[in-house]
């Protein structure tokens, strides 16, 4: 890959990461020129091959995030980024990016669970409680978290780029990490 493409990448995620943090949101204005520009680039770097990688990535990183999006755990921003992530690293290197965003977001996530004890707590008796109705009654009634248990918020634009990153760095070290993987 370009390095003009990796400074890009650094350039968008960098910014959509602070974004994220100071205003919980990732602005079009990031994400869509990102885009346009990695498909410009590959469109002159290797023709119709280089759209159909730059737009198969794009899609992809869009398409794995877009249900999580849909179903209310993510923001329509993280799901562009990855859009503009993969238009940038193609198909192959956003799903596999990907898995990487999810595993970061998992450890940031529980992290984030246990650095804010009142809510594991409070969590826990929720589920037990849950359970415990589930097993006797063999109905599932799901409990509400109480009015003052604070939601955490995941600014999930910090493992997009941490997973991205962790990606390009095993690909340019020699890891396969489709070869381990299978």
């Amino acid at each position: 890959m370009e390095e003009y493409l990796i400074i890009l990448l650094a350039i968008a995620t960098g910014i959509a990461v602070i974004e994220d943090i100071r205003r919980l949101k990732i602005p079009n204005w990031v994400t869509y020129p990102t885009m346009l520009l990695a498909l410009i680039a590959h469109v002159v770097a290797g023709g119709v091959d280089g759209l159909l990688f730059s737009a198969g990535g794009m899609a992809t990183g869009i398409g794995l995030f877009i249900i999580p999006y849909l179903m209310g755990g993510m923001g329509a921003g993280d799901a562009k980024l990855m859009g503009a992530v993969g238009a940038i690293i193609g198909p192959k290197g956003v799903l596999m990016a990907s898995i990487l965003v999810v595993l970061f977001g998992g450890v940031y996530g529980a992290i984030l669970f246990a650095l804010n004890r009142g809510n594991a707590v409070s969590f826990g008796k929720r589920l037990y409680a849950t359970t415990k109705t589930l097993w006797l009654t063999k109905n599932l009634i799901l409990i509400p978290p109480d009015t003052e248990e604070k939601r955490l918020v995941l600014r999930y634009a910090i493992p997009i780029a941490v997973g991205t990153f962790c990606y390009l760095a095993m690909e340019y070290n020699g890891y396969d990490v489709f070869k381990q993987l299978l």
